[in-house]
């Protein structure tokens, strides 16, 4: 099973700033690591195509229309992100839930987009405090991820990937424990089975939600879980190296 490590900027680094941080990280990168996949600003992505080109390094985009082309101002079609070379996009951020009112149809939309033109989907799901603190946790996600998936059909385990990101613990600083994280990673591999039996076990489950180079190990260790989604400590190279070598 292969791990992926992917970096979420967010709203974060001009075009020149992200030109500059790819030589940074082609230089300082170890040998082995993770796969890495940068998931950054629309804007950012002919940079990245440029100096990431010939490299191990994959890029995407955080958000993709569930259009394929028309009067959608300000959005960006799956197939401008194929065009660039992008082989990922984020679909279904909290942030994009909480912010953008995105609903698990619109997500599920979004993916199906991704999916005719090449791209594969980082869909990402995860509760909030109010419903960990209930305990319902695991019947949340699930319900969230099934939705997510609708009418999504897939012929090779490499076209979906499935980031699993507990609300609580984006950007506070609180951290799901290593317990946690493989215990929706089971349970989102056990929905997987239902959806796709034949590529199920090779589908990357990874957990999001304050990962660091501090716990990233731990984390990543867990049966069921192949990777991170990192946010915050994705900015520096310095962190995202010692997260690669931290997985070596």
């Amino acid at each position: 099973m292969r791990t992926l490590l992917a970096l979420n900027w967010k709203m974060n680094k001009t075009p020149s700033e992200a030109a500059a941080w790819a030589r940074q990280l082609k230089s300082e990168l170890p040998g082995g690591a993770a796969e890495l996949a940068i998931m950054a600003p629309a804007i950012d992505l002919p940079a990245l195509a440029a100096e990431l080109a010939g490299s191990p390094v994959a890029f995407g985009g955080q958000d993709v229309s569930a259009h394929a082309s028309g009067a959608y101002t300000g959005e960006t079609s799956a197939a401008m992100l194929a065009d660039v070379g992008a082989r990922y996009v984020v679909v279904g951020h909290s942030e994009r839930r909480t912010y953008h009112g995105e609903v698990d149809a619109v997500v599920a939309a979004k993916a199906r987009a991704a999916l005719a033109q090449g791209v594969t989907p980082i869909v990402c799901v995860g509760e909030g405090l109010e419903i960990r603190e209930q305990g319902r946790q695991v019947e949340f996600t699930l319900m969230q991820l099934r939705a997510s998936l609708e009418d999504v059909h897939l012929e090779r385990a490499d076209q979906l990937v499935v980031a699993y990101e507990p609300v609580w613990a984006i950007g506070t600083g609180r951290t799901a424990t290593a317990a946690d994280a493989q215990e929706l990673a089971a349970a989102i591999r056990g929905v997987l089975r239902e959806l796709f039996p034949a590529l199920a076990d090779e589908i990357v489950v990874q957990y999001g939600g304050s990962v660091k180079p501090d716990n990233i190990r731990e984390i990543v260790g867990q049966p069921d879980v192949n990777g991170a989604l990192v946010g915050g400590a994705s900015l520096e190279v310095a962190s995202v190296v010692a997260m690669a070598q931290a997985l070596l």
